[in-house]
């Protein structure tokens, strides 16, 4: 299993009139975390689309707990819990100042060849940094 933390402090145009994270910033804080994730293995998304593979998301679930806000310093526990093969898996749980879990989703991405744009395995520069993990 890979586990990766990040942190960020929530911007004051990340909430809504109420005060809270609006909810549609939740999947642009896993992207975040996703991205630093990869880059604590030695890799980057452009690493891996200028080597020939893009990945899209198929799927994202989340479930709200409780309220983020404004200028609070939130830290998103990314986790890969198995090997890829043409699907990667991220999960993520999103804890406040308190370490309280304020959120929990995660992130289905597929595999998909820039050039025939058609769904590829794992490639190997990703999978190589993984596989120490497991």
């Amino acid at each position: 299993m890979f586990t990766y933390q990040h942190q960020l402090r929530v911007r004051y145009g990340d909430t809504d009139q109420m005060g809270y994270v609006y909810y549609g910033n939740y999947g642009y804080y896993y992207e975040q975390a996703r991205a630093e994730a990869l880059r604590s293995l030695g890799i980057t998304y452009k690493e891996i689309e200028d080597a020939g593979t893009m990945m899209p998301i198929t799927r994202m679930n989340i479930k709200y707990i409780r309220a983020a806000r404004y200028d609070e310093l939130l830290t998103i526990k990314t986790t890969v819990p198995e090997l890829p093969h043409r699907l990667i898996l991220f999960e993520y749980e999103i804890f406040n100042e308190k370490m309280q879990c304020i959120n929990a989703g995660e992130t289905q991405l597929i595999f998909i060849d820039v050039l025939t744009q058609k769904i590829k395995t794992v490639p190997d520069l990703l999978l190589d940094k993984l596989k120490p993990c497991f």
